[in-house]
């Protein structure tokens, strides 16, 4: 393989890998909000929750970030498609977002009872509706969207709101969600003591098994439904364009990889297994192993859609021709190759400091200094 070609699929595995740790990271405290009227009883024990998170909420959301920057420097082309047609979920996802930081902020500053109340509900929805429209998006992409080019490959497209109520999206909305409350019930069981470990125990196995179901049949629909396949593109040495190209729209094309490449049905199994085993480690109180092993499904789930995706960034429903794949939608190779060298640096610092802040700040959270302190949520 080329050092052009080998840059773009190292690009394709580190934004992959980037979008993994945004969703097994951020996926744990959002999972935290989702479950919080649901583990947490009383005004004590609702705090606690938001403590158990609070050292580390805010630097998780780097990895949004770190995403989002990833796609404009490496697929320019993918991030202004996306972020055109993918428009109304991109604003849906930044409100609800946008819910938690104040709800955080602002929710212990008065002790009215429905001052609280309020802000609780809006971190339930800044925690649920953010890994829905997440799981959404990740399905959209199996269906593909609707937009095409010009000839000066300027986009056009139609709103994408009514694909994400597709059967298909909502089935992989419903799987983010279980997958971030797994992993935000073991996080849960690991800082919290008494009565919330107990409901966080039961809430994560609820959602383990769910998870797994879902992932079972969003696995043989997937099978089922139309799929993308690259037949021509321009050869080595010429401008790839997603105008120069083409594509077929067959059922079960996004199979294709996995018959080619035996190897990667590992990537179900992981994720399967991974389930499996986050639920038997949450039924023998093994709230860290839990944590790991959802991590692990994460890895697998993610890893199952990119390998039938790939080499498609973006599919397209209205002109399928105009698809975007890792081969039309990347930077110049002098962009590939200097980001890669500054991410051969940078991204494993952002990787230790994290694990670094997650070992200086673990433990159980303290109620006695929560209710006594001025500056915890």
């Amino acid at each position: 393989m080329e050092l052009y070609a080998a840059l773009k699929v190292g690009w394709w595995l580190t934004l992959g890998g980037v979008l993994a740790a945004t969703a097994i990271l951020m996926g744990s405290d959002l999972g935290v909000g989702a479950l919080l009227r649901v583990v947490a009883r009383s005004d004590t024990e609702r705090r606690s929750c938001l403590n158990a998170i609070g050292p580390h909420w805010e630097g998780n959301q780097t990895w949004f970030v770190l995403g989002g920057g990833a796609s404009f420097a490496a697929f320019p082309l993918l991030y202004a498609t996306a972020f055109s047609a993918l428009y109304l979920l991109m604003l849906m996802l930044l409100w609800s977002m946008l819910l938690r930081a104040p709800a955080f902020e602002y929710r212990s500053k008065l002790p009215l009872r429905a001052w609280r109340e309020v802000w609780d509900w809006a971190l339930v929805l800044g925690g649920a509706l953010p890994m829905l429209l997440f799981g959404a998006a990740v399905g959209q992409l199996l269906l593909g969207l609707d937009f095409d080019f010009d000839w000066s490959l300027r986009s056009s497209h139609r709103p994408n709101l009514p694909g994400l109520l597709r059967p298909f999206a909502l089935l992989c909305a419903l799987l983010a969600l279980a997958l971030a409350s797994l992993l935000g019930a073991a996080l849960l069981m690991r800082r919290c003591d008494g009565a919330i470990v107990r409901r966080a125990r039961r809430a994560g196995m609820v959602a383990a098994l769910v998870a797994l179901a879902l992932f079972a049949v969003a696995s043989v629909w997937a099978a089922t439904l139309d799929g993308w396949m690259l037949l021509q593109h321009p050869a080595a040495g010429l401008a790839q364009t997603p105008l120069q190209q083409q594509v077929l729209v067959l059922p079960g094309a996004w199979q294709a990889s996995f018959e080619r490449q035996p190897l990667l049905w590992l990537l179900p199994v992981l994720a399967s297994l991974g389930m499996l085993g986050a639920f038997a480690a949450l039924h023998a109180w093994r709230a860290a192993t839990a944590w790991r092993l959802g991590a692990l499904a994460w890895v697998g789930v993610l890893g199952t859609a990119g390998a039938s995706l790939y080499p498609f960034l973006l599919p397209s429903r209205s002109a399928p021709s105009h698809s975007l794949t890792v081969w039309n939608a990347a930077s110049s190779p002098a962009t590939l190759m200097w980001m890669a060298g500054f991410t051969v640096v940078l991204l494993p610092l952002v990787a230790l400091y994290t694990r670094w802040c997650y070992r200086i700040m673990r433990g159980k959270v303290d109620v006695e200094q929560i209710e006594a302190g001025d500056h915890s949520y």
